[in-house]
């Protein structure tokens, strides 16, 4: 009896809940209004479409970028290569402006001295050797020992030893480098000797009233004309106890960046 009587009761709340929706679908149709149930039905509906939707359109971005990839791969590698296309272009570019920058400076230094031979630097001596270079002109082109060898910025050195396609040029900040020098403003006269990275003017009298910043030159010599610039003086060494004062001093040359000279003789 017990089943039968659950049973009664299941149909008896059925039909209770039939007669509540009937009566609230016709109260909805007299009134004018949307029926509830219809309403609740359409958002079911709405939302379980945009749900699809939702899901079709992430399946569809997913299998749009999986079939895409090798294309932007493929992009992606061609960018690479025109950047390092352009990279490899710029360096060239600065390349030949710095080659023809250092032609036109050697144009102009040979323009001053006529007889000069231009000469392009082929080799450096290894670490803790001297301080020297050399350089692809030889006795067949007419160079000679104790030539001078310059640089559109000053003196570089001269040479000291010739075979008939190269020579060796001695810089001027080696221990065996003397150049006659002369103070540009004043005209106080000393020795420019190497030292090893910088210059040393030596034999300066005390009474000269050196200042760092000014120039110096060469003096009329065996090597060298006078008023090329040797360098600048960057300290000044005073002793009392000497009669003469010490200026070092800056090449006025980048001798660790040689590329080309001109040879000049007296």
């Amino acid at each position: 009896m017990r089943t039968d009587e659950r049973k009664l009761l299941v149909l008896l709340a059925i039909v209770i809940a039939a007669a509540l929706l009937a009566i609230v679908q016709v109260r909805a149709q007299r009134a004018g209004e949307p029926s509830p149930i219809a309403v609740a039905a359409s958002y079911a509906i709405a939302g379980s479409e945009s749900l699809i939707a939702t899901v079709g359109n992430a399946i569809g971005g997913g299998t749009s970028a999986l079939l895409s990839f090798p294309s932007l791969h493929a992009r992606n590698a061609a960018l690479i290569a025109a950047n390092q296309a352009l990279i490899e272009r710029n360096a060239r570019l600065h390349q030949e402006l710095a080659d023809a920058l250092a032609i036109a400076g050697i144009r102009r230094l040979h323009a001053n001295n006529p007889r000069g031979i231009e000469a392009r630097v082929i080799g450096f001596p290894p670490e803790g050797a001297t301080r020297s270079i050399t350089i692809d002109r030889g006795s067949l082109a007419g160079v000679r020992r104790d030539d001078g060898v310059l640089a559109p910025g000053g003196v570089v050195g001269h040479v000291t030893q010739v075979t008939p396609l190269e020579a060796t040029v001695v810089l001027a900040t080696d221990f065996s480098s003397r150049i006659p020098a002369v103070v540009r403003k004043g005209g106080w006269w000393g020795i420019a000797r190497g030292n090893l990275r910088s210059i040393r003017l030596e034999y300066v009298t005390l009474d000269a009233p050196l200042r760092v910043g000014e120039i110096v030159v060469t003096g009329n010599g065996r090597t060298f004309r006078a008023g090329i610039p040797i360098g600048r003086i960057v300290k000044i060494d005073r002793n009392d106890s000497s009669l003469y004062q010490t200026a070092i001093l800056q090449p006025s040359v980048r001798l660790n960046a040689l590329d080309r000279l001109l040879v000049v003789a007296r």
